[in-house]
């Protein structure tokens, strides 16, 4: 789940971090009432969870009330990277002297959580590292431990060469890493990490992600999801209790298990296809979650095939047959569909599906071959 940059900064400041505060506004009015009740001169920016918003046009300075509530009404409703934006942040100007990164995120490969900064920030991260590999400074975390004062100032100290502060940045590392581990996220950025003309270190941004498994002990966090920024697949997905993730290809999958989701996902591509998404049923006998399973892939105008491969052994599949029967008589089905169905009430679930006139694969490679041929047909 990602976090608005308003709603992470709220987390940076509960972690102690000086951040830029400011008001969040609906309507070009509301944001000209924040810009007055600020004073002075304000950023207003574009509320989306995508970056690039300052390249799009989405991040405008306004000298007054007025002119912030027509830069708002010129960023509300505007597209970023196919997001519409509904809401700004209108944020005091602050006079900038130097700008750098900060960013925290998961190593799968590591297992463990790994510091970056760079001092080179205000810019896509990943241009500075395509550009100059040797700009980002970075400090693998034990989980056992946290991260330790001696790396914190190791990172801040390729900061900044003043000790006041690299004494400032290295704090704001440290609780940088106290809000990434406290709000369960995969990933928390500061960019741009900005010295201000008061000599503050300050966080001008906040971006987070946060680990959707650790949502249920966070509620908090939970209530910030803002469900309607979200695509309608993924909020029926979460509703129905199916993991999915929306991919580019045509090839629609419904797997049980995220392992043998994985494997057919790769056999997809071995066999020169795309897969269309990730879609876990789980374990579940319920063929409601076959039925909310095919109406989120068929309503993906770009899926030319489905495959069903499912191994039975908690989940059943007979239920799973049922639910494909129903499925496809109510979503009344317009790509071809192939499955291949193993385990649990196998010769059950074939006679189910053999009266209701479909074909079974009798592999993994028969039934991932198959769809994708009739993909590309």
């Amino acid at each position: 789940m990602d976090l608005y940059e308003y709603q992470a900064s709220e987390r940076f400041r509960a972690a102690g971090m000086r951040t830029n505060q400011g008001v969040v506004a609906e309507t070009p009015e509301a944001a000209r009432a924040a810009a007055e009740q600020i004073g002075g001169p304000v950023i207003v920016k574009a509320q989306v969870h995508t970056g690039g918003r300052g390249k799009a046009g989405g991040v405008k300075l306004a000298a007054s009330p007025a002119e912030a509530r027509d830069r708002a009404g010129a960023i509300l409703g505007m597209e970023i990277k196919g997001l519409r934006v509904r809401k700004v942040l209108v944020a005091p100007a602050e006079d900038i002297v130097s700008e750098a990164y900060a960013g925290v995120l998961v190593d799968r490969e590591a297992q463990c959580a790994v510091m970056m900064v760079s001092a080179e920030g205000g810019v896509d991260i990943e241009e500075v590292a395509a550009r100059d590999p040797g700009a980002i400074h970075k400090v693998r975390v034990d989980p056992r431990y946290g991260l330790l004062a001696h790396q914190a100032r190791f990172l801040a100290g390729r900061l900044y060469s003043d000790k006041a502060l690299a004494r400032q940045g290295a704090k704001a590392i440290a609780q940088l890493y106290d809000a990434f581990v406290e709000s369960g996220a995969s990933m928390a950025e500061i960019n741009p990490l900005v010295v201000n003309g008061a000599g503050e270190v300050v966080a001008l941004d906040a971006k987070m992600s946060i680990d959707d498994n650790e949502l249920f002990r966070l509620p908090e966090i939970e209530a910030m999801r803002d469900a309607g920024a979200e695509e309608p697949a993924s909020r029926q997905a979460r509703a129905a209790g199916l993991s999915f993730v929306k991919l580019s290809g045509a090839v629609g999958c419904c797997v049980n298990g995220a392992g043998l989701a994985m494997a057919t996902m790769d056999l997809v591509k071995y066999y020169g296809g795309e897969p269309a998404n990730f879609l876990d049923i789980g374990g579940s006998s319920s063929p409601d979650k076959v039925v909310a399973a095919l109406e989120i892939i068929t309503t993906d105008p770009d899926v030319k095939a489905i495959l069903f491969n499912i191994f039975g052994g908690i989940t059943r599949c007979d239920d799973v047959a049922k639910g494909i029967v129903e499925a496809t008589s109510r979503v009344g089905l317009e790509v071809p569909l192939v499955i291949r169905l193993t385990g649990t009430n196998e010769a059950l679930a074939k006679d189910i599906l053999a009266e209701a006139g479909f074909q079974f694969a009798s592999s993994m490679d028969d039934v991932v071959e198959k769809a994708v041929n009739l993909a590309s047909a």
